[in-house]
């Protein structure tokens, strides 16, 4: 019994509560795998973790040194919301001379990472049950994203066969009279599959018959590719699409500044108005200093590109050739990003020491972790399964070792 100001009342048993929305967004799996890898390092395992998608590489020195006089020349105080006029005029250059597409600053959205980019979109347009379209495998924080932002994921399935890539008529298929947006990811994570100019503008073509979809394109993985494959993004293959994409970037995987956070869009202006007014009342601006980076990563020389990609493309074929050559498991080539997703169908069924059984690629990418000390993400985590997912995005040595590690554990399985 409590009293308040002399009026007895029953006392509340009322536990706090989480939202609803919250009870449908899962952690991410890519985050809780490379914790668990964690764990098993400190408890002496060595452990080699290919399931986080980050580029073992250095920040370029001209960035760093670019953000040192930033910190001396006194760039530590709160910016605009959104974005530096400086940054923004740099990500207006890089979208002219890089893609062809021609914003004004209103048009350019900065922010803490890509991924507040792309949640502040959904946030600012998405109503209860607006549909997105997210063609599967997706990079794993899409269908949480629309989730949180009160939307409904419309998973469409694009398996190998199809180049893990949506078609037209697939895309066609997948609309509604609720559908808000499609999401692209090209070279895609998970799959390092790219889509051609000529696949962008078939999409194009559907969408042009249906306004009310936006197209959020995720471009992240633009300077990542291989064998001569040409990148595209479908605001400058269809112009007419010009005012419903927001064309997505950062600075995070090229440069080598996933620990920067700075990710940005450019868009319609209302749009990007909007996604202002939101991120005005999360996080505010990104890191001052960070922008000033980023100025220097976007206006700087690019020559350590070509490099690092052939580093990466040797790795990938390194990679490619021992997943394919052992029984059980086959991997497609990627066009580009720095990940394999390998399928491991011909591991299903299969029984470990002790009589487990292997039922699903969870199940699989568990065994590679207790039985190999080899961390890899279920495919199952982005949407199609069994397949797994490994980043190559780290030292060539590591990953020849994990390899052999792989491939030696499912010479076990019964």
């Amino acid at each position: 019994m409590n009293e308040v100001r002399g009026i007895t009342t029953e006392a509340t048993t009322a536990a706090p509560t989480l939202s609803s929305r919250l009870s449908a967004v899962r952690p991410s799996p890519t985050i809780a795998i490379t914790r668990l890898a964690n764990e098993l390092r400190r408890q002496g395992r060595d452990v080699i973790g290919l399931s986080q998608g980050e580029p073992d590489f250095d920040t370029p020195r001209h960035v760093k040194e670019a953000a040192k006089a930033a910190i001396d020349g006194g760039q530590t105080k709160y910016t605009d919301v959104d974005g530096t006029p400086e940054l923004k005029r740099a990500i207006v250059q890089k979208f002219s001379t890089e893609n062809g597409l021609s914003y004004d600053i209103s048009q350019i959205s900065v922010g803490t990472g890509g991924k507040q980019v792309l949640y502040n979109a959904l946030c600012a347009t998405l109503d209860e049950g607006d549909e997105v379209i997210i063609p599967a495998p997706y990079w794993v924080s899409y269908p949480d994203m629309v989730l949180l932002a009160g939307g409904k994921p419309v998973i469409v399935s694009c398996g190998e066969a199809e180049g893990f890539k949506l078609s037209a008529e697939a895309l066609r298929r997948a609309i509604t009279a609720r559908t808000k947006w499609l999401v692209l990811n090209s070279p895609s994570n998970p799959t390092g599959a790219g889509y051609s100019a000529a696949e962008l503008d078939a999409l194009g073509r559907v969408l042009l018959d249906h306004p009310q979809v936006m197209v959020l394109t995720d471009d992240m993985y633009e300077h990542i590719r291989y064998d001569g494959w040409e990148f595209a993004t479908i605001a400058a293959v269809e112009p007419r699409l010009f005012d419903r994409v927001l064309t997505c970037n950062g600075v995070s995987k090229a440069y080598a500044m996933t620990g920067w956070r700075i990710g940005y869009a450019g868009g319609p202006a209302w749009l990007i108005k909007a996604m202002a007014t939101i991120q005005s009342q999360s996080t505010t601006n990104p890191s001052s200093v960070s922008q000033a980076a980023a100025i220097a990563a976007l206006t700087g020389p690019l020559d350590f590109l070509a490099e690092r990609n052939a580093v990466f493309q040797e790795r990938r074929d390194l990679c490619l050739t021992a997943f394919n050559n052992t029984p059980g498991l086959s991997c497609r080539t990627p066009d580009g990003a720095f990940y394999l997703f390998p399928s491991c169908a011909g591991m299903i069924g299969r029984r470990r020491a002790g009589g487990r059984t292997i039922d699903t690629d969870v199940d699989f990418a568990t065994f590679l972790l207790e039985e190999a000390s080899v961390a890899v993400v279920p495919g199952s985590a982005f949407g199609l399964a069994p397949y797994f997912r490994i980043s190559f995005a780290t030292a060539t040595e590591r990953l020849s070792a994990a390899c052999v590690r792989i491939a030696e554990a499912c010479g076990r399985l019964a």
